[in-house]
């Protein structure tokens, strides 16, 4: 996803940007699992995590 240009807004939250280590075998399996369902490993993890996220109950709350 494109960063936006100062000044512009966007209709996309912000992503947040970290170093993470894997093991190279959890890459490996990771990569295969992204490409079985079409996404990038990025794109892999984080569907898992907001989905690990979701089901522990642990969202963000919304206000209102």
């Amino acid at each position: 996803m494109p960063v936006p240009e100062e000044g512009r807004e966007s209709t996309r939250q912000e992503r947040k940007r970290f170093l993470l280590r894997l093991n190279p075998d959890l890459h490996e399996a990771l990569e295969r699992w992204a490409s079985d369902e079409l996404r990038s490993v990025n794109g892999q993890i984080e569907f898992l995590l907001t989905e690990a996220v979701r089901r522990a109950g642990r969202e963000k709350r919304r206000q209102g």
